[in-house]
């Protein structure tokens, strides 16, 4: 374990989620994630600018997509043996948003999404070694079961172990990991669309969803906020 590895404080996206100061972000399949308009690449690349000269940024930069309609800013640790959020990414993810308020940035936390490709696999660790060696990924945390681009920039790939054949149903799917506030719009619109809801078992972290044809697909949420009580 390097230096920076043993100074992790590893937090879940639902505490996450309730820290005070956050209200802009919202975390997905892949870390905390931010969407500012900027409405053109030139704000959107001097807001960069200005993240960059952050002084607590340090040595973990957020990973930054910058289009000319908006910055997408996603917040992750990625080590040999983590891969999630940290302590150290909520301080990050307020001054990220104040660095926006000051630009006069504004967010819109229903625009993040992350998608993941999931495959059902009898033979797991050579199906591992050949989407591994095809897409150029590797291992995510030392996980045999999911891929990651190094590069940060492709789709992860899960890998789901069966315990045997599944003729009946398609064994690739998508996942789409979208905010806790946006899960029930994204299913009201698939369903209006033609789908149909498979299985709402691990509501409200996962619903399976299936195309007119049978496609199936899920919609998964983390670390949602915990119902509120009198």
């Amino acid at each position: 374990m390097t230096y920076m590895e043993s100074k992790i404080v590893r937090i879940r996206p639902q505490q996450f989620h309730t820290t005070v100061g956050v209200e802009d972000w919202r975390v997905v399949g892949e870390g905390a994630c931010a969407y500012f308009r900027t409405g053109s690449f030139a704000v959107g690349a001097q807001f960069v600018q200005a993240i960059s000269e952050m002084p607590s940024v340090g040595e973990e930069y957020p990973d930054v997509d910058v289009r000319q309609e908006g910055v997408i800013v996603r917040l992750i640790t990625v080590t040999g043996d983590y891969y999630g959020l940290t302590e150290r990414h909520v301080e990050l993810a307020r001054q990220i948003s104040a660095v926006a308020r000051t630009l006069g940035l504004p967010a819109d936390p229903s625009a993040v999404q992350t998608v993941q490709v999931t495959i059902d696999a009898l033979a797991g660790p050579g199906v591992v070694a050949f989407w591994r060696a095809l897409l150029g990924y590797r291992d995510r945390a030392g996980s045999g079961e999911d891929l990651i681009d190094p590069r940060r920039r492709g789709a992860p790939f899960y890998f789901q172990q069966m315990d045997a054949p599944r003729p009946q149903r398609n064994r690739v799917h998508v996942d789409v990991w979208v905010p806790y506030d946006q899960a029930e719009a994204r299913i009201a619109a698939a369903l209006a669309a033609g789908g149909r809801l498979v299985n709402d078992a691990d509501a409200p972290s996962n619903w399976v969803l299936a195309d007119p044809e049978g496609n199936e697909a899920c919609v998964g949420v983390a670390g949602p906020p915990e119902p509120t009580t009198d």
